[in-house]
């Protein structure tokens, strides 16, 4: 019997391979999607850092999201995801250099609703270059089911997105 293969660990190898470095920014995973990916040893060579901006007023002052689209939409919102990836890679920085990718994680993990959005409302922000993109989720499950699904989700975008970007 094989093992499984280790999603995160291929991750990790196709963004150290490819020189590539990625900064996450995480609301309603609270830290999981960040200790998942330096779970793996030598991560230590493509992952820059995370920050956890789990009230909304950080989303805006420590990742630059737009306090007017906070206010007029909230938190849980496709554009707000998108701001966090992007923010994140110019704020976590290394020796001058923006991380290559951004990731970010926004919704509500439940049990009740929040901002009029429903448990397993989730968008996932994306960044790399001048480009972003937000994927909406719809999970179900209790609390820790619908974080550990997004982290999940969340390494299989970043996957989906570094093999987009590969020539051909």
């Amino acid at each position: 019997m094989t093992a499984s293969p280790d999603p995160t660990a291929a991750l990790i190898g196709e963004l150290t391979e490819g020189g590539l470095t990625i900064a996450v920014a995480e609301s309603l995973t609270g830290g999981l999607l960040t200790a998942e990916l330096i779970r793996v040893p030598g991560a230590s060579l493509c992952v820059n850092g995370g920050v956890v901006a789990y009230q909304t007023e950080l989303k805006h002052t420590l990742l630059g999201v737009d306090a007017g689209l906070l206010a007029e939409h909230g938190p849980v919102h496709p554009e707000v995801a998108i701001q966090m990836a992007r923010g994140v890679r110019t704020r976590l920085a290394v020796a001058g250099r923006d991380a290559d990718l951004g990731v970010a994680t926004t919704g509500v993990a439940g049990p009740d609703p929040q901002g009029g959005q429903s448990p397993g409302t989730v968008f996932l922000g994306l960044s790399r270059g001048s480009e972003g993109w937000a994927i909406p989720l719809r999970l179900t499950g209790d609390r820790a089911a619908i974080r550990a699904q997004t982290v999940a989700r969340a390494i299989e975008a970043v996957h989906t997105l570094i093999a987009r970007s590969r020539p051909e």
